[in-house]
């Protein structure tokens, strides 16, 4: 599930900005929970999980994320227009750490490792999403055509920038209305992927 907690400023300089492509900063930060049975796991994430505001529950994973868009301008015989622009997504990647493993049986620990990984793919999946439309707005940004004053380019880069983080939004919300639908089959397919790397070597027993 992702938190959307969206940033975006436009800092307004006339002189250029070093060229770039659109950047991604990334931190990890971990919750801790106990537990030795399934039922054990699943009310610790219940409780312990961070709270995601659109939703007003908690959830077993959430990404933080915050986008700052940097625009540059350039004046030159009565036309103004986007000289360079960047477009840094800085998010916060949140993960469950379960700290009673030791004491517990051998198909809980196969099933928490299962668990886990799919919590993991699926915030990191969020961030590649964030970082395409960051991307993409960084490129429409510098795409825009010129305008008659810079204010005129500074109003159409608000309203690109509007538009493209709505699409990003929606995009997020797909994501996880797909991905909870599926959750279910998708946790059993990689139970007996899984199990069958097991049982043929290829991964040590739980």
């Amino acid at each position: 599930m992702m938190k959307r907690s969206l940033t975006c400023a436009l800092v307004l300089a006339l002189t250029a900005l070093p060229a770039g492509a659109a950047n991604l900063v990334k931190t990890y930060s971990y919750f801790a929970i106990g537990g030795r049975t399934l039922d054990d796991i699943e009310t610790q994430l219940s409780k312990h999980g961070p709270q995601v505001k659109s939703t007003g529950s908690r959830h077993p994973g959430a990404t933080q994320m915050a986008f700052t868009t940097r625009v540059s301008y350039a004046e030159s015989s009565g036309s103004c227009r986007v000289a360079d622009a960047i477009v840094t997504v800085k998010v916060k990647v949140i993960l469950p750490e379960w700290r009673s493993s030791r004491k517990a049986d051998a198909d809980v620990k196969l099933f928490w490792d299962t668990l886990s990984a799919d919590i993991k793919r699926h915030e990191e999946r969020h961030v590649e999403i964030a970082k395409n439309h960051a991307r993409q707005l960084e490129d429409a940004l510098k795409a825009s055509y010129p305008q008659k004053t810079c204010a005129e380019v500074k109003a159409r880069a608000a309203q690109i920038t509007a538009a493209e983080l709505a699409r990003h939004d929606q995009d997020q919300v797909r994501f996880d209305r797909v991905e909870s639908v599926n959750f279910e089959s998708r946790i059993l397919r990689l139970l007996r992927y899984r199990l069958e790397r097991i049982e043929t070597g290829q991964l040590p027993p739980a």
